[in-house]
């Protein structure tokens, strides 16, 4: 098995565990640290991926460079990408199904507990189903040729910062249930989140029928 994939499943498994946390209504501080670890286990997956792929010559400072936006190892690492999905071509669906996962478990979860409206859930679920579904067809978000659905959907800075915000928005809501925060700037990045997924998953629409 591959070190990325182990990765994967640890992230999967510690989601799992996470909800089952926020269920039985353990200290906040324990679920959220876990979360944030699921998070960067996101990261190390692709970062194995990567250096197993290059025999270990992506280092781990040029894959943060590369994360952050840097351009001194894009192309090369880019290039690798494109080769993982070749050579291991259920590596990066793996991954892609860890990402759905972690993120449905989450919803689910907080609509279970009466916290997020489950036509919330409804609605990222259908965005997902049919950006997913064309984009397959397509192919993958690195792919992406107009502006727009790269800043949205494929660059460095809208991976980070729509993961930022995820374990932002599903942090604070473990602080509604679990220790009584009030829901409302809760509901406030709930709406925020669903926007900018609205608004990657139109572009990755828009990218695929064009």
């Amino acid at each position: 098995m591959r070190s990325a994939d182990l990765a994967t499943i640890i992230r999967i498994a510690l989601i799992v565990f996470v909800v089952y946390l926020i269920l039985i209504k353990v200290n906040a501080a324990i679920p959220i640290l876990l979360l944030a670890l699921a998070f960067v286990l996101d990261g190390v997956d692709g970062y194995l991926a990567l250096r197993e792929a290059s025999r270990g010559k992506v280092t781990l400072a040029m894959y943060v460079d590369y994360s952050l936006g840097g351009k001194a190892n894009a192309v090369k690492i880019k290039s690798l990408k494109q080769g993982i999905g070749k050579t291991a071509k259920h590596g990066p669906r793996f991954d892609f199904a860890g990402d759905r996962i972690m993120e449905y478990s989450m919803w689910v979860v907080f609509s279970f507990l009466a916290i997020v409206p489950v036509f919330v859930v409804i609605i990222v679920i259908i965005r997902h189903s049919i950006a997913d579904a064309l984009m397959a067809a397509k192919g993958t978000a690195s792919k992406m040729k107009t502006a727009i659905a790269r800043a949205l959907t494929s660059s460095s800075f809208a991976r980070g910062s729509k993961n930022v915000l995820k374990f932002v928005t599903f942090s604070y809501l473990i602080l509604v249930h679990s220790a009584g925060y009030p829901i409302m700037p809760g509901y406030v990045l709930v709406a925020i989140l669903v926007a900018y997924i609205l608004a990657s998953g139109a572009a990755e629409i828009y990218e695929s029928l064009s």
